[in-house]
């Protein structure tokens, strides 16, 4: 089976970038044979290699017209049984569903999140406008659209679309951790992700500043997205809180591991979510977890690997006192049930098996448990 997987190559797509490699790589193992198609961006030379042995169609971004025309060329020559898309309101949507038209082959779409209501509200004039000109349509269209969890596959109903939803989760690779560099835990807490609104940093900086923080630091790990970082380090300032925390930047390969292996705890306070890579990351480093419900992961909660917040200022602060309050063992016991959530239920291997159910039901074979009809 031959899937043309349509998504960025480099760490500018954000989590997006390590969920589809990972994805792609673990179906590479099994009888998919997938092939990356992507434009090129300024980190592309950098990440291109971790694709390795997947192969990898790159063209160059012109503009999305001309982006567009670009992949509908190699599309036009692709022998691909079926096409991936993985993100929306981009011009691969368009270029798809020109594919699909032409070929009258099977589209596979997974929205990452981007459905999300809060997601759909945020620059919301530019959605409508790319909805009316393609997106609406190629979602319409799909074969089937992919749904990291049941809250994301509710949002995809809200939306108004009516196609068949594959309900999947992201997954991960478990690190060993006997191996490697294995530091001693200090009272850090990390965020990592970009630095975005949706992320709820300016309420952890408001929540932090009231809590009891017990001498623990606060680490915010990421890329600026959108020219946010430095109106947070200000308002850190204004609250008294520079002391305490850190912005350290984006942090990548051997940077993050190490970043994980020496934090004692992990926290998200997000207001919109797919299903993110970074908490699964977190949990698979035995880290806690402090997390909103808009991460879309009320397994952690069931299993007492996290602790739930509201992306609000007073939710976050007694969060974080009652957190740091908590004896160091019931901390560790937090990660290690985290961590074994991830084995159980969140690993690469188990998610390309759904996935590959999930392709060959859209080329005529049985549907798989995953996918949802209602």
């Amino acid at each position: 089976m031959r899937v043309d997987v349509l998504s960025g190559a480099s760490r500018s797509e954000g989590g997006l970038f390590g969920a589809v490699m990972g994805l792609t790589h673990a179906l590479n193992k099994t009888e998919v044979n997938p092939r990356l198609v992507s434009h090129i961006d300024s980190h592309t030379q950098e990440d291109v290699g971790r694709w390795s042995p997947i192969p990898v169609e790159l063209h160059t971004a012109c503009g999305p017209l001309l982006s567009s025309m670009k992949l509908r060329r190699i599309l036009r020559l692709s022998d691909a049984d079926l096409l991936h898309v993985h993100g929306i309101w981009l011009d691969r949507q368009w270029a798809a569903l020109q594919w699909q038209k032409r070929s009258g082959k099977p589209v596979v779409v997974s929205p990452h999140g981007m459905l999300d209501p809060w997601a759909v509200a945020n620059s919301a004039w530019k959605k409508k406008m790319v909805g009316r000109l393609f997106a609406d349509e190629a979602l319409r269209q799909a074969t089937c659209i992919h749904a990291l969890c049941a809250s994301e596959a509710e949002s995809i109903r809200e939306y108004g679309l009516n196609n068949p939803i594959a309900v999947i989760p992201n997954g991960i690779d478990l690190p060993d951790l006997e191996s490697g560099e294995q530091q001693e835990r200090k009272k850090q807490l990390l965020f990592l992700g970009r630095i975005h609104p949706k992320k709820g940093i300016d309420a952890l900086l408001q929540g932090w500043a009231r809590a009891a923080t017990a001498g623990w630091e606060l680490l915010i790990a990421g890329w600026d997205d959108g020219g946010h970082e430095e109106g947070l380090k200000a308002q850190a300032g204004q609250l008294g809180v520079s002391d305490s925390v850190s912005f350290i930047g984006p942090q990548f390969g051997g940077d993050k591991e190490r970043l994980l292996r020496s934090v004692g705890a992990f926290i998200l306070p997000s207001f919109s979510e797919g299903l993110p890579m970074s908490v699964l990351e977190a949990w698979s480093y035995e880290l806690p977890v402090i997390m909103t419900d808009f991460c879309n992961l009320p397994e952690g909660f069931a299993c007492g690997a996290a602790q739930r917040i509201e992306p609000e200022p007073d939710s976050i602060s007694a969060g974080l006192t009652a957190f740091f309050a908590m004896e160091e063992s019931a901390r560790l016991g937090m990660g290690m049930r985290g961590r074994n959530l991830v084995g159980e239920r969140f690993t690469w291997a188990h998610v390309a098996d759904n996935m590959k159910a999930v392709y060959s039901w859209c080329l005529g074979g049985e549907k798989p448990a995953c996918i949802r009809m209602d």
